[in-house]
């Protein structure tokens, strides 16, 4: 029996330094916005290892079985299919939260929401929370999480999504503090329940803008939980005039919504009545992001 030579067998290796190259190149002509790092992720999450693995073992042979499950997630990235749906998680507030395509990726500036939160609950307080619009369940999971005495209600319109935050609940602990309500805005709810506070991030975009967004967006993330209407505001709307209902006196209303609604959402909070002066708060960016209203 013949073999090839040492030589001959070497040349149909790949090794990670080459892999990773080769995936940082092709996810920069599909226009990845960060080609390098999701490179990295892939051949990490497949070889099941650490990112820093990879850079201390670049001479690492990857097996034809890892070629090819690295070959499949990288199409789907190719297609622009947002790394978050891959992986099937996304850091939100240090907790790493199932994501599904059933629910909007949390946003780092949807921390401000739980910041907020937090500093107008503070612990040691029984509170009635409800998280509206919940998709994943990311903001009201992380305030209850630190606020160990509340109860959070997350609501939802979609019950795939109630499922996936549900699956977060159960993750975290969490499942004894939290209830799952399907429900669109606060229909599933009787009037006079008495929140302390409100948080929501509600679909936002205006229909015209959906198809100008990134395609790991437009076309993969749930249309239900991104069109707020012809301008945006459909139902930021609702829940200014909605929510007094729903909140005790004193009780706060944290609506996340674009910088260019900020004026109208204020204004019309100051004609309903309900509410005190409105106070708006910046995301990291610098950008305001989050509407606070209190109940008079």
């Amino acid at each position: 029996m013949t073999t090839s030579p040492p030589a001959a067998q070497n040349e149909t290796e790949t090794k990670v330094c080459a892999l990773l190259s080769r995936l940082e190149e092709r996810f920069a002509g599909a226009g990845v916005e960060s080609p390098g790092l999701d490179a990295r992720l892939i051949v990490a999450v497949v070889l099941g290892c650490e990112g820093a693995h990879l850079h201390a073992h670049p001479e690492r042979v990857v097996s034809s079985e890892e070629l090819a499950r690295v070959e499949s997630l990288a199409q789907r990235r190719m297609a622009r299919e947002p790394m978050a749906y891959i992986m099937g998680e996304r850091e939100f507030w240090s907790m790493s939260f199932f994501v599904s395509p059933d629910v909007l990726i949390p946003r780092p500036e949807s921390e401000l929401l739980v910041e907020r939160a937090l500093a107008l609950s503070g612990e040691g307080r029984e509170s009635g929370i409800l998280d509206l619009c919940a998709g994943s369940g990311a903001v009201g999971l992380a305030i209850a999480s630190e606020l160990h005495e509340a109860r959070v209600t997350l609501l939802d319109l979609c019950p795939r999504a109630l499922g996936v935050a549900r699956r977060n609940a159960d993750k975290f602990g969490l499942g004894g503090r939290t209830c799952f309500l399907a429900s669109d805005l606060f229909d599933a709810l009787e009037e006079g329940v008495g929140f302390d506070l409100i948080a929501s991030n509600p679909p936002y975009v205006a229909s015209g803008e959906l198809d100008g967004l990134m395609p790991e967006v437009s076309s993969f993330e749930p249309g239900l939980a991104l069109d707020g209407g012809a301008d945006g505001t459909d139902l930021i709307r609702r829940i200014i005039v909605e929510a007094p209902a729903y909140l005790a006196r004193g009780g706060f209303l944290l609506i996340e919504m674009d910088p260019r609604q900020m004026a109208e959402a204020e204004a019309l909070a100051e004609r309903q009545g309900d509410y005190r002066a409105a106070s708006r708060h910046k995301d990291l960016a610098g950008r305001e992001r989050v509407l606070e209203l209190t109940r008079v």
